[in-house]
């Protein structure tokens, strides 16, 4: 028989809100005087995000590391601003997050370093409003999605069962991890077809 689900575990960017990349480049580009694709091979194409992501580095050093790679000394308002302005709040999946919180556990579970959690009241307002201290980075876990790992180690830190979460994300592979983790997991593909599937799942 399968067991009730308890909680729903949303993914943060393109999800709970529309991440505009193009825009954190040309924050910090415009910041430290370089162009677009200098600011996205020291973030991306070093390795460096990906590595924070899975928390491989620390926070400080990572953005220690950023301003050398930028020849710039780089400060942590210099990233979150540039994150904060990458990042709009989709009202509607929001107010579908408020709605299953009336009567299950939410949470977020982002590939991104701690520092995202740690400042989402900043950085997204609208998503700290409704998900409070729930908001989980990828880093604080020690492994990225879409890594099976990943899952596993959230929902023990939140005592829930991986059978009785249901996660949902916009990148197929991040579902097939967390399907592979034994979650029930979602690909987001709009605000109707998300609604859809929560009322399936009886989550209104």
């Amino acid at each position: 028989m399968t067991p009730p689900i308890s909680l729903v575990l949303f993914d943060l960017d393109d999800v709970l809100c529309h991440y505009d990349r193009s825009a954190r480049i040309a924050h910090i580009a415009a910041v430290v005087g370089r162009d677009a694709q200098a600011v996205r091979q020291a973030i991306w194409d070093s390795g460096l995000e990906g590595r924070a992501d899975a928390g491989l580095v620390s926070d400080a050093d990572y953005i220690d590391e950023l301003g050398a790679l930028l020849n710039y000394p780089l400060t942590l308002d210099d990233w979150l601003n540039a994150r904060r302005a990458a990042m709009t709040p989709d009202v509607e999946t929001i107010a579908l997050a408020k709605a299953v919180a009336a009567h299950h556990r939410i949470a977020v579970l982002t590939n991104n370093c701690c520092l995202l959690a740690d400042h989402i009241h900043y950085l997204c307002p609208p998503v700290a409003e409704v998900f409070g201290a729930q908001v989980y980075a990828s880093a604080s876990f020690g492994a990225a999605k879409p890594s099976p790992d990943l899952y596993r180690r959230c929902v023990a830190h939140l005592g829930v069962a991986a059978a009785e979460t249901f996660f949902i994300d916009d990148v197929e592979a991040n579902v097939a991890g967390a399907i592979e983790a034994g979650l029930r997991a979602y690909r987001f593909t709009g605000n109707a077809a998300l609604g859809r599937e929560l009322a399936y799942h009886r989550l209104l």
